[in-house]
């Protein structure tokens, strides 16, 4: 088994989006040994995902709100990669962070298109992995051009292409307006942006709005780009139904009540060529929950870590930053990142940085509280609607679990249905299972089961590990024997 670098390192930050960017340079520049490691092959995460070079895109930072904050943490990242103060290592998967003996961590990964195993030694950990988005599922959601409204952008900012040409924007939250403007100013026709959610939801959370100007005005940006382009604003509606033979051709949408079932008559039919559909994003906390560290309930239902003022976890020696702390957005992330480095060499934070995190947790939860999915919304899925759809377990198994074998919970429903048993353990199928387990919304447990793997490994790295203090050894045979 291969190690990169063979020394420990002081610290170790793992995913280079906004935080761990923010957070690897900050600390280099504090005067850290830093190792960051990222799955992707170049830095800036989903947020600040950009073309390769190979497609010659002339003003990549056309696709992005707020370019120059990564353009320069980009620029101090190759400075302090040069200097050997950062050691970058891209397409290093990190599986599992373990104990060291001796104290201190160590992180295992795969590494490279061989899927290479590599181990990084560390004294301290940094985990910013960020977010995928959450679906809920309806029938018709596997046809070909259903993608996710985040995969829609990504498609768009690392590839330039788009996933049709008449793309409906559906689901809930502040990102399908950017998702909306995004494909439209490419080329797509945008007919409408279905929003299940209601913005006078943001009523009460009013002195948060307004101590975030900025977002206020970005949002208005947004809303801009819906007028200019003729793209009609539907609230409290959903796709309950998408219809085609070889791809999608047309979604049913509905308007919904204020617990997001649909109301009786209705539905009416849209034509389309593609979909594009999210409802947020869910932290990543594998990694963070196979550690062992504590979590909470957010306002928009998912777990998110317990973080102290210095985004210390519970467990001592492992910093967090960014989206697992909660869903806030990129500049959130980037002041997290920042204030953890600081905590972690030891350094005083400065103290501008404390109160821009608390106005953006503010506004963050807002958003989180008025974008919830309501209870009712499993009253769109019929038995017949793919639930799980690595395993295709149907929603009608999933209930058959819940009502005659006493399924209460979405680990019993796993086991009695093999449900979040797939390629992406339960990440697209875990709002639904969840909800169904729970007889209402149950999503305040998305996102927190404890797994001791967060990717695919092969069996020959696991082969390779060196046996567990106190593990028998292979050579001695079995006392008693």
């Amino acid at each position: 088994m291969t190690t990169s670098p063979s020394e420990p390192t002081r610290l170790a930050v793992v995913g280079a989006g906004p935080a761990g960017l923010a957070a690897a340079v900050t600390a280099a520049t504090l005067g850290l040994d830093v190792v960051l490691l990222d799955a992707a092959e170049r830095p800036g995460g989903q947020y600040y995902r950009h073309p390769a070079p190979g497609l010659g895109a002339a003003r990549p930072e056309a696709l992005h709100h707020d370019w120059r904050a990564f353009a320069d943490r980009e620029a101090a990242l190759r400075a302090h990669v040069s200097a050997g103060r950062i050691t970058y290592l891209p397409f290093h998967h990190v599986w599992t962070v373990v104990p060291a003996d001796g104290g201190g961590w160590t992180l295992h990964a795969v590494a490279g298109p061989e899927e290479a195993p590599a181990t990084v030694r560390a004294d301290r950990v940094l985990l910013a992995t960020g977010a995928y988005e959450r679906q809920l599922p309806f029938p018709g959601w596997t046809l070909p051009g259903v993608v996710g409204a985040g995969g829609a952008q990504a498609m768009l900012k690392a590839g330039l292409v788009l996933p049709g040409r008449r793309i409906l924007v559906a689901g809930s939250g502040p990102l399908l307006l950017a998702v909306a403007g995004s494909l439209a100013a490419a080329g797509a026709a945008v007919p409408a942006v279905v929003e299940a959610a209601s913005y006078t939801a943001y009523a009460p959370h009013a002195p948060a709005l307004l101590r975030n100007p900025a977002k206020l005005a970005e949002g208005a940006v947004h809303g801009g780009a819906l007028l200019r382009h003729g793209i009609r604003l539907l609230t409290r509606r959903a796709v309950v139904e998408a219809h085609g033979v070889d791809r999608v051709e047309a979604v049913t949408v509905a308007r919904l009540d204020r617990d997001w079932r649909p109301l009786p008559g209705t539905a009416r039919r849209i034509p389309c060529d593609a979909l594009a559909v999210g409802h947020g994003l869910v932290p990543q906390l594998e990694l963070a929950t196979g550690l062992g560290c504590a979590t909470r309930g957010g306002a928009d239902g998912v777990a998110a870590l317990e973080l102290d003022a210095h985004q210390r976890t519970s467990v001592p020696g492992i910093w967090s930053a960014g989206e697992t702390g909660g869903i806030g957005g990129a500049q959130l992330a980037l002041t997290e990142g920042e204030i953890a480095a600081h905590a972690i060499a030891d350094r005083p934070v400065p103290g501008g940085l404390p109160r821009t995190r608390a106005r953006l947790r503010a506004f963050a939860g807002a958003m989180a509280a008025a974008h919830r999915p309501g209870e009712g919304w499993t009253g769109w899925l019929t038995d017949g609607t793919d639930a799980c759809r690595c395993e295709e377990v149907p929603v009608g198994r999933i209930r058959e679990a819940v009502s005659e074998w006493g399924a209460r919970d979405a680990r019993t429903v796993k086991l009695l249905t093999r449900a979040g048993m797939g390629w992406c353990q339960g990440r697209m199928c875990g709002p639904v299972v969840a909800a169904l387990a729970a007889g209402s919304s149950g999503s305040a447990d998305v996102g927190a089961e404890r797994r001791p793997l967060s990717c695919p490994v092969p069996l020959r790295h696991l082969a390779g590990l060196p046996p567990a203090p106190g593990a028998p050894s292979d050579e001695a045979p079995p006392s008693g024997r």
